[in-house]
């Protein structure tokens, strides 16, 4: 497991980020001074006044302009950088309302912390906008896979993913192998030892995954594959820059072993029949149930292990955060799991005990509305949209902000305090319900919403159980949330671990 070193890695990542978005914004708005100047040595600069009276017909919006070049840039990775997301969006709400306009990265954009305009883009997805990502993104994720497919190719894959992860699926093929992988790689650290929690939850999702995916269970391949979705992580949102020492080409490299991997265990299963080490799991009924050339189910099992680790790690190591602040949240949820531990017989718990779990679920719940790795969708309008008194034209860049939504003090009292029990009143039911409600959305929605969402949710619980009933624990080192480029902990969450002893 390697050593965090967050904070220098991140800010070296993020200066270069920076120079590399001023330098395309230049390039960008020195491109149009030239038109102008050419236009106007030709006396030809009529259709951009005309063209500029139709903008503003369009009625966009309101909003500012920023700075010259950069316009709103900087505030915008400097607000999602911290631990507070939405604080430029509020700044800019306050001034022009809960929809606005602004410049991000040389483009206008519209973006949105109203909880129903943000419903509507996400319930359009595929007809009136379509999902927008930088270069270095739809690079390493794969043009064949769900989150960057467009269209009627898109809806058959999240189709299949969605098959492959209901209720019934969690219940025979992974309920046990998800404790088998908790008991092997959380409840073996011994008494007093120190570790740092974001990069055992990293390694615990990464297992996780390409159990439940690639039906792997050794210890030197889920090794392997940990360090490299270490990599292949690090430069999604990278410079796109393939040259040696670059996140991107470090990340391309660790790309191509995966997809490697993932056809060695294809070809494996072909030459032996589905045999037991390479028929378990996702991929073993992709290939049976499903008519996908290899190409397509390599970035398919990508998507998922991406999205599934993203999800899984980082709310887990949240959770845990949250936990440490909040002593009677943690008590209680001590309690419910200790109750759980005494009635079962075995280390293995039910169905039943799953859905034994009230509090658990709102400590789940809660950390995805403060906490939530989604905080923004890219968006891109595909035709003119005509919402209330405004109008975006096509191509214009639209960004629901769910984050400004989930910590909106109208919206949830005391929208910045860890209280899991918010969940339990009966104002908040409606707004609750995470597959429907405007209001809580960390699984976005619309023909995107999270196929994986439920089995995040089973995998997040029974990770909060085997921790809570082993462990005790201190917090060595202050830390702080950021999520840029994804969500994490500074300092990656140290903690000195006590095992428990005393009989639940």
């Amino acid at each position: 497991m390697r050593e965090t070193n967050g904070g220098d890695r991140w800010a070296i990542y993020g200066i270069t980020t920076l120079l590399f978005v001023l330098a395309i914004l230049f390039l960008r708005h020195y491109n149009k001074l030239v038109t102008y100047l050419k236009r106007r040595k030709s006396n030809d600069i009529g259709s951009d006044i005309a063209h500029t009276g139709d903008d503003n017909r369009k009625k966009l919006p309101p909003g500012g302009r920023g700075w010259p070049l950069v316009g709103h840039t900087i505030s915008w990775f400097n607000a999602v950088a911290g631990s507070h997301p939405p604080l430029f969006v509020e700044q800019q709400v306050k001034r022009y309302g809960k929809i606005f306009s602004c410049s991000l990265m040389g483009k206008r954009a519209v973006v949105s912390a109203d909880p129903m305009f943000n419903r509507f883009v996400m319930q359009n997805e595929g007809r009136l906008f379509q999902s927008s990502y930088p270069k270095s993104f739809r690079d390493l994720v794969g043009k064949n896979g769900v989150i960057t497919m467009q269209g009627e190719q898109q809806r058959k894959l999240h189709g299949i993913a969605s098959n492959m992860m209901r209720l019934e699926q969690l219940k025979f093929h992974f309920l046990k192998d998800i404790q088998l992988v908790m008991l092997r790689s959380i409840c073996n650290f011994s008494d007093d030892q120190v570790i740092v929690l974001q990069d055992v939850c990293r390694k615990v999702a990464i297992n996780l995954m390409v159990n439940q995916l690639l039906g792997m269970s050794k210890e030197s391949e889920i090794e392997e594959m940990a360090q490299l979705f270490s990599d292949f992580v690090d430069g999604c949102l990278s410079l796109p820059i393939n040259l040696p020492h670059f996140a991107y080409h470090t990340a391309m490299k660790a790309r191509k072993r995966i997809v490697s991997k993932i056809n060695s265990t294809i070809e494996r299963r072909r030459t032996e029949g589905g045999s037991e080490d390479v028929g378990n799991g996702v991929l073993g009924r992709l290939l049976d149930e499903e008519s996908l050339p290899d190409e397509a189910v390599a970035d398919f099992i990508i998507n998922l292990i991406f999205a599934g680790n993203e999800t899984t790690a980082k709310t887990m190591l949240l959770a845990i955060y949250f936990l440490a602040q909040s002593p009677e949240a943690l008590k209680k949820l001590q309690e419910e799991h200790d109750a759980l531990k005494k009635a079962t017989a075995e280390d293995i718990l039910s169905w039943q005990d799953y859905k034994a779990m009230p509090f658990t679920q709102c400590v789940i719940d809660e950390t995805l509305r403060l906490g939530g790795i989604a905080i923004w969708l890219m968006r891109e309008a595909k035709v003119d949209v005509s919402y209330g008194d405004f109008s975006i034209p096509r191509g214009c860049f639209v960004v629901p902000f769910l984050s400004a939504v989930h910590l909106d003090e109208n919206i949830y009292k005391g929208a910045l305090s860890f209280d899991p029990w918010r969940w339990t009143d009966p104002e908040n039911q409606e707004k609750r319900n995470w597959r429907s409600s405007p209001f809580f959305s960390p699984f976005g929605g619309g023909a995107r919403f999270c196929p994986g969402a439920e089995l995040a949710r089973l995998q997040i619980a029974l990770f909060l159980h085997y921790f809570v009933t082993t462990y005790r624990w201190r917090q060595l080192k202050e830390d702080r949330m950021s999520f840029f480029p994804s969500a994490r902990l500074v300092n990656g969450l140290q903690l000195r671990l006590t095992r428990r002893t005393e009989a639940p």
